[in-house]
């Protein structure tokens, strides 16, 4: 496949850079790299500080500063909101001025309603991923969203949540597993992630502590109400917070591991946690929520159909006995960055062909 000019944009929130707020910023990361090593030249617009080697333009989230007028509306949204509301419409409004000319393919990897609702405008075919349960604004843009835009979703659960706003084709997302290689476990359990209280760790904490196993905890705080209640308390020689790693040393402890804990209490659109886990053998004990059932086989890891923990510390029992090798071969076959990178390039090229068509 020829190269192509592909504008991916990102969120405005999070830099798309190590160590990794979360799976979307390093799945943009990944995804932009192996794009690049493809021969495909590729835009990026990220929040500031994202990884110079990807030559990131920054999408600018200047405070937005309301007179006293607005600010007396009682609706007025916040202002994080208004400032990355500003640095998606300057780019939207940049695309429609001078995209045709830049760019064959526009994949809009963000969560922002703008780069939908503005697709018609906008003289390049937008393919945008959807990485989150429906919410209104993304929704609603969907029902103004470009003729020839296409819509993909990281799992078929999500998709079916979307069903009623678009169709959505399934690319899974992928891992990198010449980054993420087999450890050789027998460790303590691990957690990975945010700590947020979504994400649940206080669950993978009082499962770790029935099934008589030590944790450790790896993530950025991102809450600090929930991290004093929940997880400070807690910690000591056989519960550790090990901080914000980047991937390399993320990965290795990983891979040490015995057993990954994973713990939505909401529906997780695919898990990508999940998968750099099994990609390094590691088997994974998880709470049955959205799209990990689809991420996690009976060879790689134990599913647990409610938040009991007595439940998930029997699963972390069993999971941890599972075969590493078996678990790798399935991360492998099913997880791997290159069979999502395939499908992108596909996508791309038939959007690519349907303009010159046109």
């Amino acid at each position: 496949m020829s190269g192509l000019r592909i504008c991916l944009i990102a969120s405005s929130r999070f830099p798309v850079a190590e160590p990794f707020v979360g799976g979307l910023e390093a799945h943009t990361h990944a995804l932009t790299r192996a794009l690049v090593a493809r021969g495909h030249s590729v835009t990026l617009f990220a929040a500031e500080g994202s990884d110079p080697l990807l030559g990131a333009h920054t999408l600018e989230t200047a405070p937005f500063e309301a007179s006293p007028g607005a600010r007396r509306d009682i609706a007025a949204p916040p202002d994080q909101w208004m400032s990355e509301h500003h640095a998606y419409l300057g780019l939207c409004l940049d695309l429609v001025a001078t995209g045709a000319d830049r760019f064959d393919v526009i994949h809009n990897n963000s969560l922002h309603h703008l780069p939908v609702a503005m697709s018609t405008a906008i003289p390049v075919p937008m393919l945008t991923t959807l990485h989150t349960p429906p919410t209104p604004w993304l929704e609603s843009a969907a029902h103004y969203a470009e003729a020839r835009s296409r819509f993909v979703s990281v799992s078929a659960f999500t998709a079916r949540q979307w069903q009623r706003a678009v169709h959505a084709t399934v690319i899974p997302n992928g891992v990198d597993t010449s980054r993420w290689t087999p450890g050789p476990g027998g460790g303590p359990a691990i957690w990975f992630g945010r700590l947020v209280p979504e994400k649940a760790p206080h669950l993978a904490i009082r499962a770790a502590k029935l099934a008589d196993m030590p944790l450790d905890l790896a993530g950025p705080v991102l809450d600090e109400d929930y991290f004093a209640a929940e997880i400070a308390p807690h910690l000591d020689d056989r519960i550790r917070h090990l901080g914000h790693l980047d991937s390399a040393a993320l990965a290795r402890h990983v891979g040490r591991a015995s057993v990954t804990v994973v713990t939505p209490v909401w529906d997780e659109p695919y898990g990508l946690v999940a998968a750099e886990s099994m990609a390094s053998g590691t088997p994974v004990a998880a709470l049955a929520r959205g799209g990990l059932t689809e991420v996690i086989s009976p060879e790689s890891g134990r599913l647990c159909a409610t938040d009991d923990t007595a439940e998930l510390a029997r699963a972390m029992l069993e999971a941890r006995e599972l075969s590493r090798e078996a678990t790798r071969a399935h991360a492998v076959a099913h997880c791997s960055i290159d069979a999502m990178v395939d499908a992108y390039e596909r996508s791309y090229a038939s959007l690519a062909e349907e303009r010159r068509a046109a």
